[in-house]
């Protein structure tokens, strides 16, 4: 399997109780080696406003996330049609395509301790078992290990470290889409680092 749904999500925080407010999707082909921008989408989940909201919020969020928590709160769409937005876009024809009919595997970054339960938290268990793979890959997991294999020098295994080891960007922009791309962008440099490492392997063999 080749084909993956990179995705990201922004929320009021990293607690149990915090709210999903930001989610976006971009499909990559890590065999073609192309990610489909033009698949890409992003979307705005409706939020209460941010001063009610802030005395629940850690400083982290309420210098980096007021303006994106408003634009949530002003633009967003429900919860509801949430639902319904990633259910048209998972059945749209080009998607479906890019996918050959079979369900997207999630790629991202720490999938397990937020997008995943923020995403079984809106859209529910049995619409998750329905539309998204069983199997994930969560590029700070696979970071971690190549560093603990040496091929990716010690520290590396952090979402900024990579970005700024293959040149994608200095740090993160934590807006759902450009997070999205760049997780894809990762995994296909991830790839590519792999391809040399064997081929030097493999030219030292007698």
């Amino acid at each position: 399997m080749s084909q993956y749904l990179s995705i990201d999500t922004e929320a009021t925080g990293l607690e149990e109780h915090c709210l999903l407010i930001q989610v976006a999707v971009v499909p990559v082909d890590g065999e073609k080696k192309i990610i489909a921008e033009e698949l890409g989408k992003e979307v705005l989940i409706q939020c209460p406003s941010f001063e009610e909201l802030k005395p629940s919020l850690s400083e982290w969020v309420i210098q980096h996330n007021e303006g994106l928590i408003r634009k949530a709160h002003s633009e967003g769409i429900s919860s509801q049609s949430f639902r319904k937005w990633m259910e048209d876009y998972l059945n749209s024809e080009k998607v479906k395509t890019f996918f050959g009919g079979e369900r997207p595997l999630l790629l991202g970054k720490s999938l397990s301790a937020l997008d995943i339960p923020l995403l079984t938290k809106n859209l529910g268990k049995p619409f998750m078992d329905k539309h998204f793979h069983h199997h994930t890959l969560d590029i700070t997991c696979v970071g971690r290990f190549l560093v603990d294999a040496g091929v990716l020098p010690k520290g590396h295994g952090s979402t900024s470290q990579l970005l700024k080891f293959f040149k994608i960007r200095s740090e993160s922009n934590h807006t759902a889409l450009s997070d999205a791309l760049d997780m894809a962008n990762i995994y296909l440099k991830l790839i590519d680092l792999m391809g040399q490492k064997i081929n030097l392997i493999s030219a030292k063999k007698p």
